[in-house]
């Protein structure tokens, strides 16, 4: 097999889905160039993705298996620096993932997803009142409806309060889900979010809440070796991040697929489809997180004709494996009515999401209700208009212009 150099991947993210096919061509694990001139193992295969995803020789904690991390030759200032600094379920590895995670995951059951129903119904009403009272001639629905709504959830359930820090917690989120970024920036926000969050805690030492800070304080407070106060602040970054991101593209991809296929949403209004088929449909149309870097070979792993070296790094091409030509018939077509909706958008095995039940709660909740209140929404711009995020990690639009036409109360 002849060697190939990685291919370069555009942190623009201009055409991710041109890019996922051109990868695609080179065989199902390729060797990628991420922002800094940093190589990985690039996975698009459904199945040996799958497999890599459950397999224990496969790690996410650099401080243990990324030799190019422990040895220094990954700068501070790298632009996904973010991703590798921080000590969180997103990083952790074997008992310290099964001990991290254990500690959130109560939050996220069916169960405790089900209850926040009511008041999420209620949320998604009082932002289309808001966004029917403005009587705008162009509304950008990103900004207005998809991007907030998972925005306001999370930040509620961790207990982040209204004002400056959640304002402050967008910005630090947008720059750390960038691939564009300066050197250094990433670093800076991650910064900026762990000095939030302590000045966070330190307002729930004196006045505690029914939410997952004061939670994970408490466990803190109580026991140390539980959770560190590194981990605390950590987790609580992540869970805003990856709390609105995943939900929040899911939201805006949907919106446009159901605007560009008429037909499709005419099925659904009719009740021939369910909104469960445009849920699934999207996430795998367009997968939320369509790259997520990174992990790491503990030992060597065969994966067909490549072997990936221990200590290599690894990125996880879910949005390409989505669309595998192998796996769905005309894949880069949008399709409710397709029988076989399987996708990897929120990921597989040990580092599967917390949050798919209430991610779709909310899909399923905003979808209906925004194309009820407004019947003759249509695109203000011509879709291949549409700008994507400077990103090849969140996938979703920088912003998504529209007229309400008439509004139905």
């Amino acid at each position: 097999m002849q060697a190939q150099e990685p291919y370069v991947l555009d942190p623009d993210a201009t055409d991710v889905h041109a890019e996922a096919a051109r990868i695609r061509e080179r065989g199902p694990v390729v060797e990628v160039l991420l922002p800094g001139e940093v190589v990985a193992w690039s996975v698009s295969d459904p199945a040996m993705l799958r497999g890599l995803l459950t397999d224990p020789r496969v790690s996410k904690d650099p401080n243990q298996h990324w030799p190019a991390w422990i040895n220094g030759e990954i700068p501070a200032d790298w632009p996904l620096v973010a991703g590798v600094v921080r000590q969180d379920m997103l990083t952790a590895y074997g008992p310290d993932h099964r001990r991290l995670r254990s500690l959130v995951s109560k939050a996220f059951t069916a169960r405790r997803v089900e209850s926040q129903r009511p008041w999420i119904e209620r949320l998604v009403e009082a932002f289309l009142h808001e966004i029917a009272e403005d009587r705008a001639d162009v509304v950008d629905l990103r900004e207005r409806f998809a991007y907030p709504l998972p925005f306001e959830v999370i930040c509620r359930l961790v207990g982040v309060p209204e004002g400056g820090p959640r304002a402050e917690l967008r910005r630090i989120n947008d720059v750390i889900s960038s691939t564009a970024t300066e050197p250094g920036a990433s670093a800076a926000a991650f910064e900026s979010g762990r000095n939030l969050f302590i000045e966070l805690v330190t307002a729930k030492r004196r006045d505690p809440g029914d939410d997952l800070t004061s939670a994970l304080l408490t466990i803190h407070d109580e026991n140390h070796s539980r959770l560190s106060e590194a981990e605390m602040m950590h987790t609580m970054l992540l869970l805003v991040g990856a709390g609105h991101e995943t939900t929040a593209n899911l939201l805006d991809h949907a919106i446009t697929a159901l605007l560009t296929h008429p037909d499709q949403l005419e099925q659904v209004r009719s009740g021939r489809r369910r909104w469960d088929d445009v849920i699934e449909e999207a996430l795998r149309w367009q997968a939320p997180l369509p790259v997520v870097p990174l992990r790491y070979a503990v030992e060597d792993i065969v994966l067909g004709e490549v072997t990936i070296r221990a200590g290599e790094a690894i990125v996880a091409a879910f949005g390409s494996a989505n669309r595998c030509p192998r796996q769905h018939q005309d894949a880069d077509h949008f399709d409710i009515t397709r029988d076989n909706k399987e996708h990897l958008s929120f990921g597989h095995g040990t580092h599967f999401c917390l949050g798919p039940s209430l991610a779709r709660l909310q899909a399923s909740l905003a979808l209906p209700a925004l194309f009820t209140r407004f019947p003759a929404l249509n695109l203000a711009v011509p879709a291949e208009e549409l700008r994507l995020l400077p990103s090849f990690i969140s996938n979703g639009h920088r912003e998504l212009p529209v007229h309400l036409g008439v509004v139905s109360e």
